[in-house]
């Protein structure tokens, strides 16, 4: 089981460059946990996308219904007073946006505080700080082993 961060979800609902290299961590791993509010933020990105003209209104509604069928399969980890608490930690340690420190916050939650999994982010920064937060970051070991 992995950490899914919505930058990782969004990637396979919709053709993005990085949908392949993200796509092969579900297929070695289905097993999905998310922060609970990955959803909106992924149909956020969704509704972006469409209003920007990067997507056919058929598109977004076929991203729509991806997201749709792997939520149903997906795990959440709920908010809390401990989680929210951590995300402010995080917030004074890390150089990471709200959203990004509650998912952050979120993956600790799910993996304990001394043991961690795999975060399948594309987000650079909070790549680097669930690094230093001890998980480990399969795309990204993916990206250095084709370099």
């Amino acid at each position: 089981m992995k950490f899914w961060d919505s930058s990782a979800i969004v990637a396979l609902c919709l053709n993005e460059p990085a949908s392949r290299r993200v796509r092969s961590q579900i297929e070695s791993d289905a097993d999905m946990i998310t922060w609970w509010t990955s959803a909106v933020e992924c149909a956020s990105a969704i509704a972006r996308q469409r209003r920007e003209g990067n997507l056919s209104n058929r598109e977004a509604q076929e991203a729509q219904r991806v997201l749709s069928a792997i939520q149903e399969r997906w795990y959440e980890v709920t908010p809390g007073g401990i989680l929210r608490e951590r995300a402010i930690r995080i917030l004074r340690v890390h150089p990471l946006r709200a959203a990004d420190a509650l998912q952050l916050s979120a993956a600790i939650d799910w993996s304990g505080e001394t043991a961690r999994g795999d975060f399948v982010t594309l987000d650079n920064r909070l790549a680097e700080a669930a690094q230093l937060e001890g998980f480990n970051l399969p795309l990204q070991r993916f990206e250095e082993d084709l370099g």
